[in-house]
């Protein structure tokens, strides 16, 4: 799957450079790229069509194994509380940190423009935002099949997490059987995921042709733009989790950098918080000498059902793709965002990067009222924030294994 990525992003600049030298150069093909483009638009329609039934059937399994989880013990419904209030900080860090760099650093008109005339990714026409009243009574949806057809992914969300914490109340056999059934759907799902990725250097190729074919190597601008907004948000967030670790872990700074250093190194060279646990482990008993008893228990369940730099990483995405349109969510839509956010977070842990990014940002986007049209270009570059996501992962899962041990060094 890495050396995917790296397929795919450059297929995304030799899309780029291919559309420009048609547009430039050789106009005489300018038909064949219409019709190459339009297989990278079924490759998106593919990827977007697993959206719904993805993210419902993980909220339900990961409801599900968080409550039985929370059932086996006090320092894990503490842990689990504690992830919860990470989450919702990060989720709120990621919209106003997003939005301060946007402000500072403002997408350029004229290359949004062209941007997004190259994707063909025109801005929809404007919708009223909700009234409060109106927010209100459609957080539960009267129908949860029409609310799925209509990308009412918020009032979704809402039924699912009801529906997963319903499950938790029947007995063991009618539990395990719905447990057994979404676990089910999401695996499928997952794997026809896998199947369309693997003609993602392919649609990335036709989506880009696309975007050089209208706007030129201009196009770059706003992708270098991109990966540099959600890259510094992510990393802003991986400092605050080091402070975290500092100020509510009790862990000297020098001691806490030492330990932590050749995790950093482990997970930006593998980009995976599972492969990092071995090193976390070590770093946690020997290097912020918290007993093994929270260390074994917390650091396996962090890396489960816990990933602290997804709200942000996800919602940075979103903010950007908004104001690459020119939309301003209002606030009811910023909270449900958070809401949907915190919730996807929980549900995706443990996909592989490129399948999280579509489960867990496209909900949010339609969240917030934003387009999910440019996802498949802005997969291809996830390469690049994608590092800077488990570093932040992995610094928030010590940041807080130390904050549970501070209370339990020197118990047995």
């Amino acid at each position: 799957m890495k050396l995917l990525s790296f397929i795919v992003l450059a297929a995304l600049i030799a899309g780029i450079a291919v559309g420009a030298w048609v547009r430039a150069d050789a106009p005489q093909f300018t038909e064949a790229a219409n019709v190459v483009e339009a297989f990278g638009g079924l490759w998106l329609n593919a990827l977007r069509m697993t959206v719904v039934p993805l993210v419902v059937s993980l909220l339900v399994v990961g409801i599900a194994s968080v409550t039985d989880a929370a059932k086996t013990g006090g320092l894990v419904l503490r842990a689990i509380i504690l992830f919860s209030v990470l989450l919702i900080f990060a989720a709120v860090y990621g919209i106003g940190a997003s939005n301060l760099a946007l402000q500072f650093w403002p997408i350029d008109a004229d290359a949004a423009s062209a941007f997004l005339n190259g994707a063909g990714a025109e801005a929809p026409p404007a919708q009223k935002p909700p009234t409060l009243s109106e927010w209100i009574v459609g957080l539960a949806p009267a129908n949860p099949v029409k609310a799925a057809a209509e990308n009412a992914i918020l009032p979704l969300v809402v039924f699912a997490v009801f529906f997963g914490f319903a499950a938790t109340r029947l007995e063991a056999p009618l539990r395990d059987a719905i447990t057994t059934f979404f676990r089910a759907v999401s695996e499928a799902m997952i794997v026809i995921v896998r199947w369309v990725l693997i003609a993602g250097p392919f649609g990335v190729f036709a989506l880009a042709l696309g975007v050089g074919l209208r706007a030129g190597f201009g196009a770059t601008e706003t992708l270098v733009h991109y990966v540099l907004v959600v890259s510094a948000v992510t990393l802003g967030v991986t400092i605050l989790a080091w402070l975290i670790a500092i100020l509510f872990g009790r862990q000297p700074i020098g001691r806490f950098t030492a330990a932590a250093a050749p995790v950093w190194a482990i997970a930006a060279s593998t980009q995976s918080s599972l492969a990092s646990l071995p090193a976390m482990l070590d770093a946690a008993l020997r290097g912020l000498r918290i007993p093994a008893h929270v260390a074994d228990v917390v650091l396996p369940l962090a890396v489960a059902v816990f990933r602290f730099t997804s709200p942000v990483a996800n919602l940075a995405v979103c903010v950007f793709v908004a104001h690459l349109y020119g939309h301003e969510p209002s606030a009811l839509q910023y909270f449900g965002a958070v809401f949907v956010a915190y919730g996807v977070s929980i549900g995706s842990v443990g996909l592989p990067g490129q399948i999280s990014f579509i489960a867990s940002v496209a909900p949010i986007c339609i969240a917030l009222g934003a387009p999910t049209e440019l996802l498949g270009i802005l997969i291809a570059v996830e390469v690049v924030p994608d590092i800077f996501r488990t570093l932040g992962n992995v610094t928030g899962d010590l940041a807080a294994t130390a904050i549970l041990g501070k209370g339990e060094r020197g118990k047995a």
